[in-house]
């Protein structure tokens, strides 16, 4: 039996390093790799189940072309000659007839490294198609919030945690979706690392906290600001670092903090003043704490201004300064390695951008012209994407050529004109970079691929020499690319790419104190470039006026998170993991339960004035009121009907047009059929 190293390629921060058994051509068992600083020998309990996935009889393994209605799974298969050559006819015919604006491709987040997800995008850039701005359904408005503050720079290296004195957890599950990080504050604890989890539910990590805050969905801005304001009040701020390393305390304090204190906060937060005192006190005499952030606090309408607003926390007492100190939300381009080379390797500067989080709007209302092909790699937007009735309509469009390279026939594929098999990343070979730890490493492929699935770099490059495409990314392969990534880029000058290819992980972390890469080179507490963009310059927190109207008529808040088994849709194609999750739930506090008659384990409707979706109840207290928790993004053959972001308006936040999902508003009842 053979051993292969490998890397995880699930869309998660830790990035684990795997090892792979592997005996005649056929993967045994997926595990951790103890070699890895960071991911330290294990795997979380779903990619140990990846021998599942890999062979799961439900895996698309030959090209498929619709022969019934859209939407109703019916295909037959084909050689893939014959596919790739009927994609590229119809595309050269489009080209022809509307131009390459009427192409859209995309490759998002699933099964792929930098090669296999930028190498589709490199396709349709070079075309001259328009272009998807992905993320957006995910982390934009997260991305775009902390660039104001800090810059595009990483933030703390986890590895730090050993220094700090205080972890406070804010807005992220991190037993769900950090569990190497968790592992690594697990082993402090014993000295005194002190834990604090502040989000809404009582989850999985907050029930082994030191302390839960249950915050009231939406107010974290103001909960930063009020601890801003104690830390004033009481003398708590290092005011040498203000001045030497921040731009704008002075004005933040002066013109905001003063309606931020505790009894106010009280009343908006959901939380007791008391405890706001008592926070701003802990925070403000740790020694070096740590925040950890997540990106749920900013899929709402204001979520940009929460975020900005906790990221300034470490700057108010200087912990940006001391190792074990300050925040980390993504640990970001780290090692400036040249990407275009793969994601844009001709084409011109600009072309159309269409949002992730619209895409049902711009498949469907978009003109001059009009997206008439729809290219989709590694994602599922039929589940994923905001307003997915939307999505859906666009994708029940007959007009609409439709091409899905998927491992599974998702409930996009079965809308698509073609399908073509995909590889999973244990039968790829890639380039992987953390967005959660401070590592870089290249996976092996472990085992080919079952029947006639291909990669995204196969299939990318054979369409690019049917539509004629001379770039080099198209013809090279994945140790020539990865050679030409690495060339002249300032991150990886001291990188081999033989070494780099000889799969070990190697840690590239920034060192000293954190930097700051905003046009002042200051942490920014006052932005002139959000002002500038007529966005506020300084953190604030207001009700959103929406968000109150339809408060006013719908009693429940959607809050959404990642399921602990199925986290999105690329794990439902594990039977084991499904069952271990459990049939797709919506979770209330058992007084909501009450009130409307219903009962532990009852089907219900989910729903307001955009969709209906039907899950089965599961009452706990774990839950606020006023709340509706629905984990996971699970696909309709799961759901007793629909699915979750059918709910969900495509509406854009703050900053980074990012998705809203948590400005949605419903009411649960009894299922009916």
């Amino acid at each position: 039996m053979a051993t292969i190293r490998s890397v995880c390629a699930h869309d998660c921060p830790d990035q684990c390093s795997l090892r792979v058994d592997v005996e005649n051509g056929r993967i045994q068992r997926v595990r951790g790799d103890p070699d890895h600083p960071f991911t330290a020998g294990f795997a979380c309990g779903k990619t140990h189940q990846d021998t599942e996935l890999v062979h799961s009889p439900e895996r698309v393994t030959t090209p498929l072309r619709r022969t019934g209605p859209k939407g109703a799974g019916r295909f037959t298969p084909v050689g893939w000659d014959e596919a790739l050559d009927a994609i590229a006819a119809r595309w050269r015919a489009i080209i022809d007839e509307s131009g390459p604006l009427a192409l859209l491709g995309y490759a998002y987040s699933a099964h792929g490294g930098i090669m296999n997800r930028g190498l589709v995008n490199g396709l349709f850039h070079a075309l001259g198609a328009s272009r998807l701005e992905a993320g957006t359904v995910c982390d934009s408005c997260a991305a775009a919030a902390w660039h104001a503050t800090l810059g595009p720079v990483g933030g703390a290296d986890p590895e730090s945690i050993v220094h700090s004195d205080l972890l406070v957890s804010w807005g992220c599950d991190l037993v769900t979706t950090n569990v190497h990080f968790w592992a690594k504050i697990a082993a402090e604890r014993p000295r005194g690392l002190q834990v604090v989890v502040i989000e809404p539910r009582r989850s999985r990590t907050a029930k082994l906290a030191d302390w839960h805050l249950p915050i009231r969905i939406g107010t974290d801005a103001a909960l930063a600001l009020g601890v801003m304001h104690v830390l004033a009040r009481d003398g708590l701020c290092d005011r040498r670092y203000l001045a030497l390393r921040t731009l704008g305390f002075e004005r933040l304090e002066a013109e905001v903090l003063p309606r931020f204190e505790p009894r106010r906060v009280a009343a908006i937060t959901g939380l007791a003043a008391a405890d706001i005192e008592r926070l701003a006190a802990l925070y403000g005499n740790a020694r070096a704490p740590f925040i950890r952030l997540g990106t749920g606090m900013t899929r709402l309408a204001r979520g940009g201004q929460a975020l900005r607003a906790v990221a300034l926390l470490p700057g108010v007492t200087g912990a940006y300064a001391r190792p074990g100190g300050g925040a980390l939300l993504f640990t970001g381009n780290f090692c400036d390695l040249d990407t275009a080379v793969v994601n844009a390797p001709s084409g011109p500067a600009d072309a159309r951008r269409i949002n992730h989080s619209q895409l049902g709007r711009a498949l469907l209302e978009l003109r001059d012209p009009p997206i008439r092909a729809l290219f989709v790699a590694a994602n599922n937007p039929a589940v994923t994407c905001p307003d997915a009735g939307k999505v859906r309509e666009a994708l029940g469009r007959e007009e609409l050529f439709t091409v899905v390279h998927d491992p599974f026939l998702s409930i996009t594929a079965r809308h698509a004109d073609y399908v073509l098999p995909a590889a999973l990343y244990l039968e790829t070979e890639d380039l992987y970079r953390s967005y959660g730890s401070y590592y870089l490493q290249y996976g092996a492929r472990a085992a080919p691929p079952p029947g006639e699935a291909r990669s995204n770099f196969q299939v990318a490059q054979a369409l690019a020499a049917r539509m004629g495409l001379a770039d080099p990314a198209f013809r090279l392969t994945e140790p020539e690319l990865l050679r030409e990534m690495l060339r002249g880029a300032p991150g990886a000058a001291a990188l081999d790419a033989d070494t780099v290819r000889s799969g070990r992980p190697i840690r590239i972390a920034p060192v000293g104190e954190q930097s700051f890469r905003t046009p002042s080179g200051k942490l920014e507490f006052h932005s002139q470039s959000l002002a500038d963009d007529g966005l506020p310059p300084m953190p604030d927190w207001h009700p959103d006026p929406e968000e109150t109207r339809d408060a006013a008529r719908w009693p429940l808040r959607l809050l959404t998170g990642p399921g602990f088994f199925q986290p999105h849709s690329v794990y439902a194609g594990v039977a084991s993991l499904r069952a271990r999750e459990g049939p797709p739930v919506c979770v209330l506090h058992p007084a909501e339960a009450k009130s409307r008659d219903l009962r532990d384990g009852q089907l219900v409707r989910a729903a307001n004035d955009r969709a209906a979706v039907g899950l089965v109840l599961r009452v706990s207290d774990d839950v606020p009121p006023g709340v509706a928790f629905v984990p996971g993004q699970r696909g309709d053959d799961e759901t007793v009907f629909g699915s979750v972001n059918l709910l969900c308006a495509d509406r854009y936040s703050d900053f980074g047009e990012g998705a809203t999902y948590q400005s949605t508003w419903l009411e649960v009842a009894a299922w009916a059929g």
